[in-house]
């Protein structure tokens, strides 16, 4: 077989599997909405479960799902975004430098239950947080921390030397020049990575299963060391330890938390565009 004929084998052999897995995705988006879009009313979406969950509807999932979503990002932002402006700004290569970026690209590759593991060991008995949304965010905010320093990275080292530069060049000191012209610069690739991690973190079950979330909750939490319940969670019990409950629950929760997870995909992808154009003009 000559070198263009092999070549062309290639490309369609990966056309044929990109076009597989646009159409396994679709079908299951297409079963999953289908049989999820009927059960959205009005009830399902503002209504506390009843009767062992089997009937009523998810809204304290759903604020639960917000508070811990809302509360990894004040933890999981500041920190990894510091992070990686440290990593690329200030520090010099050294073996030590290595040994950190090893560890953030091993981190990312660790199973999500034993972030919750963790999360179970350090923050709920020995910093005795308790199962609580402190506990549950934090052990989020730890697990999309690897993508959120990776991200910020790149975004970073996609800036221009030649804007740092005349920067200086023009009397500028150079946290002013991080501030005002690398960040802002780099701002697209850093939401949109931020973003990404968060739309993780929202469907994670695992680690809220052990430091945050509860079967079933009469009242909505009212601080951060209160239990929350969380729409991953839920699906999870209704679809495993519920089985007389009305099929049109677990694909109503599966439906609004897919919408969650899209949304947030959404929002990177808009927040992207517009800082691309804000910087254009």
């Amino acid at each position: 077989m000559s070198p263009k004929v092999a070549e062309k084998v290639a490309f369609h052999i990966l056309r044929a599997m990109a076009a597989l897995i646009v159409l396994v995705l679709v079908v299951v988006l297409w079963d999953l909405f289908s049989k999820g879009f009927p059960a959205l009313t009005w009830e399902f979406i503002t209504e506390n479960p009843r009767k062992g969950m089997t009937e009523g509807g998810i809204f304290p999932a759903i604020v639960g799902t917000f508070y811990l979503v809302l509360a990894t990002i004040l933890f999981a932002l500041p920190v990894g975004v510091m992070t990686a402006v440290y990593l690329v700004e200030y520090a010099r290569e050294s073996w030590a430098t290595r040994i950190i970026r090893l560890a953030v690209v091993n981190l990312a590759g660790v199973p999500s239950v034993v972030f919750g593991l963790f999360g179970l060991g350090f923050f709920v008995l020995f910093l005795d947080f308790g199962v609580s949304i402190l506990s549950g965010s934090l052990t989020l905010a730890l697990m999309i921390l690897p993508v959120i320093i990776t991200t910020t990275e790149e975004a970073l080292r996609a800036v221009p030397n030649g804007y740092r530069e005349a920067s200086l060049a023009l009397g500028a000191t150079k946290l002013q020049t991080i501030l005002l012209i690398v960040l802002p610069n780099a701002m697209p690739g850093i939401l949109t990575g931020s973003i990404l991690g968060v739309a993780r973190a929202a469907g994670e079950t695992a680690p809220i299963l052990l430091t945050a979330a509860a079967f079933f909750l009469p009242r909505l939490p009212s601080s951060v060391f209160d239990q929350v319940m969380a729409l991953p969670y839920h699906l999870y019990v209704i679809a495993t330890q519920v089985p007389n409950a009305d099929p049109k629950i677990p694909y109503g929760t599966a439906t609004v938390l897919m919408i969650l997870v899209l949304g947030l995909n959404l929002v990177a992808i808009l927040l992207r565009s517009y800082f691309r154009r804000m910087r254009r003009v």
